[in-house]
């Protein structure tokens, strides 16, 4: 069976299958390494941290989210910045280049700000057509969720396949608790991401 499943993948992936891939990922959410990218935004590196989890598990390209102007070391002044972002619908330009021919599933991480997605992951959205593509989102975030990222990440990628989030709680920066994945909580969340994998049906049991 598993090799059955690898060859309609192989077959996707070299374009013999007359399936479209979100269709196809909600059959058999199949997942080839070399067309898999874990891109993510971190400013405190629990994000960072989850995606370094995930890439264990899944292989593919693990790539930081940068910016051409990065923002402020400063909390409320990087919180001031965000805000001010969001009221303007402002996209603030990527300094990470990709070529998303080369992949087919997307792990996207990100932390929320201010209850909502962060404006670089927007200008990611924007930047790159993912039409057709498997999206799967994950996020860290100060105990309060996700808020309105993924309504979001959903209008922005309407002809996207989005499987099911995963989400935990990170550090709380404006608490000065910073990078918390680490011994035991790092232990835990591991764990936590591999059932999430397993449900998703990206790793099988």
């Amino acid at each position: 069976m598993k090799f059955v499943a690898y060859t309609l993948c192989l077959f996707f992936s070299l374009g013999l299958a007359n399936l479209g891939w979100g269709e196809f990922g909600v059959i058999g959410n199949c997942q080839i390494p070399e067309r898999t990218l874990i891109i993510y935004l971190s400013r405190t590196n629990n994000t960072k941290a989850v995606s370094k989890m995930i890439h264990e598990q899944v292989g593919g390209k693990l790539i930081a989210l940068e910016l051409e102007n990065p923002y402020p070391e400063d909390y409320d002044a990087i919180v001031q910045q965000v805000a001010q972002e969001n009221k303007s619908g402002f996209l603030p330009p990527l300094k990470t280049k990709l070529d998303m021919d080369t992949y087919d599933t997307i792990f996207l991480g990100f932390p929320t700000w201010g209850m909502q997605l962060p404006p670089p992951v927007k200008s990611f959205l924007k930047e790159y057509d993912l039409t057709g593509k498997t999206i799967i989102p994950f996020n860290t975030n100060a105990g309060y969720g996700l808020g309105s990222s993924l309504k979001t990440l959903r209008e922005l990628s309407p002809k996207s396949t989005i499987l099911d989030e995963f989400s935990v709680k990170g550090g709380v920066e404006r608490n000065g608790i910073y990078f918390v994945m680490e011994g035991k909580r790092k232990v835990e969340v591991r764990e936590a991401v591999q059932q999430w994998l397993k449900r998703i049906q990206v790793l099988k049991d």
